[in-house]
């Protein structure tokens, strides 16, 4: 893949997902390392927009192009799992094993043996918590006992497992408090800049942007175009 190359580019995209109106995005690039706040979508519009990138869904007209690849010559099963990837996803939808420690989740992502936890395995999800922002000592706490704020970084985590060059969360602080979300916008910040990633964040959360260091641009739903929006 050339340097130079978008890792992800999006332009006239139309999609129906509701019988209310399409979601219309008109161009989006996303290049190494870029950051980007998304304010205007719905839960389900947003939920749309990750299934769209990821090749899960494709538009009903425009392109998606991940690392230069039309989402649309996703042929097999095969093929979409290996894209998969490239991408990590923070979003409420993933399913937590709410019985098992908290250390155990973490783990899914790197090995089915979470019990217990082999020790090299181990060793990654400790870093891994560290690098979220998640205390050593909720590591042996069932995931059932974690916090709002706390079941995010989670998934933060678990989405930067495998070392993915670009992140999409989905609406990731809805619902916690205004300064839980900015601590969440830092900690994105620092794990963007350590790991070089680029993230693409649905959210209407001014704090955590500000706070991720983000470029915020707003969806005109009529017209698809994303327009700069100034804190």
């Amino acid at each position: 893949m050339s340097a130079s190359q978008p890792l992800l580019e999006v332009r006239d995209l139309v999609k129906n997902y509701s019988g209310i109106r399409p979601l219309r995005v008109s161009e989006l690039v996303v290049s190494a390392r870029d950051r980007f706040v998304l304010s205007g979508f719905d839960g389900a519009a947003a939920e749309t927009f990750v299934h769209l990138v990821t090749g899960a869904a494709v538009p009903d007209t425009g392109v998606v192009r991940l690392d230069g690849h039309d989402t649309r010559e996703i042929a097999t099963d095969t093929a979409w799992l290996a894209s998969l990837d490239r991408i990590g996803i923070v979003t409420s939808r993933a399913v937590l094993l709410e019985s098992m420690s908290t250390a155990a989740n973490l783990a899914l992502p790197l090995t089915i043996a979470i019990d217990p936890i082999p020790p090299n395995i181990r060793k990654d999800v400790d870093g891994l918590a560290e690098e979220a922002g998640i205390a050593a000592e909720r590591l042996s706490s069932p995931a059932s006992s974690l916090t709002p704020a706390e079941r995010v970084r989670v998934h933060l985590a678990r989405a930067i497992a495998l070392g993915p060059r670009l992140v999409l969360l989905e609406h990731p602080t809805a619902g916690l408090e205004l300064a839980s979300g900015a601590a969440i916008g830092a900690t994105l910040d620092r794990i963007s800049r350590q790991r070089q990633l680029a993230w693409i964040a649905l959210s209407d959360d001014d704090g955590f942007a500000k706070a991720a260091g983000a470029t915020r641009l707003r969806l005109d739903n009529a017209t698809g175009r994303l327009k700069k929006k100034w804190f």
